[in-house]
């Protein structure tokens, strides 16, 4: 199942059902349904209230809707950083004993096709980080690992744009700053069950920026897998419905390449997750 937020030219966001190149508005055949893909994981048996709704819901082709961030406002969102071989080696850093986490704010959310303002406290040294990301389908705490992928509802893309003055330099290192200004997480275009992904770690993850290819890995490369993460962060909070947990990024973030990579105005980035999807963001200036 490929859950999506949509709009249809001025129309308010719904929820929809991706299948066979049409968007089902199933919270237009179903008002009780939440038009937030996180709100509806916490809904009791929602999957087969979305199969219902789709089945009188109105259709739309694809190409004439405008697809929105699935989550707009998730109780969490947890980052791992330093998660790939490839990522460690360019930094010059050593594998963490513990995944190394971090935060970004909900207001830091912005979809898959719209607009990485470059912050006018920050315009110069603003990077890109091609991930997969997780939600959350049900509440747990001190899960282990081997029960971890049921707590999964479902995967999509992330870019978790960095400002690398603000988090490396700026009164020693601001990380949660550096990661959170707004439209700082653009995600998309979909919401996709787990139960459709066979394969989480066998993914290909890529970023291009106008055309050029800068980062091309696999989550088969990551150093803290999925599982591991889910019960690593149960044992410090609980997990609950619409938590978004990025995974980390590989190796050839712009910081990094030689000579250095950030976005500029008029760039589009490109990020990819096989399987999941592509989100495509104008870069612009701050007005």
């Amino acid at each position: 199942m490929r859950l999506v937020r949509f709009t249809t030219d001025s129309s308010q966001p719904s929820l929809g059902l991706e299948r066979d190149g049409q968007i089902f508005d199933l919270s237009g055949a179903d008002t009780s349904l939440p038009t937030d893909c996180g709100e509806l994981l916490a809904v009791d048996d929602w999957r087969r209230k979305c199969e219902e709704a789709a089945a009188t819901a109105t259709a739309y082709p694809l190409t004439a809707v405008a697809l929105q961030a699935p989550l707009t406002r998730p109780g969490k969102i947890v980052c791992l950083g330093l998660n790939y071989q490839s990522h460690l080696d360019e930094t010059g850093l050593e594998k963490p004993s513990d995944p190394t986490v971090f935060a970004k704010y909900a207001s830091s959310i912005t979809g898959p096709n719209d607009p990485i303002v470059l912050p006018a406290a920050a315009p110069k040294r603003v990077d890109y980080e091609a991930e997969l990301a997780f939600v959350i389908g049900r509440r747990g705490r001190d899960v282990e690992a081997a029960q971890a992928m049921d707590m999964i509802a479902g995967y999509t893309v992330a870019n978790d744009v960095s400002a690398r003055d603000w988090q490396l330099r700026r009164s020693g290192g601001q990380w949660l700053l550096g990661k959170t200004f707004d439209t700082f997480l653009p995600i998309g275009p979909a919401l996709v069950t787990a139960d459709e992904v066979t394969a989480p770690e066998d993914l290909r993850v890529t970023c291009t920026v106008s055309g050029d290819l800068l980062q091309d890995g696999n989550t088969g490369e990551l150093l803290f897998g999925i599982a591991e993460i889910v019960s690593y962060l149960s044992t410090v909070f609980v997990l609950e419905p619409g938590d978004l947990i990025l995974t980390g990024t590989p190796g050839g973030v712009g910081m990094s390449r030689d000579p250095r990579r950030f976005l500029q105005a008029g760039d589009t980035v490109e990020v990819a997750v096989e399987g999941i999807g592509t989100i495509r963001n104008p870069v612009a200036e701050a007005v």
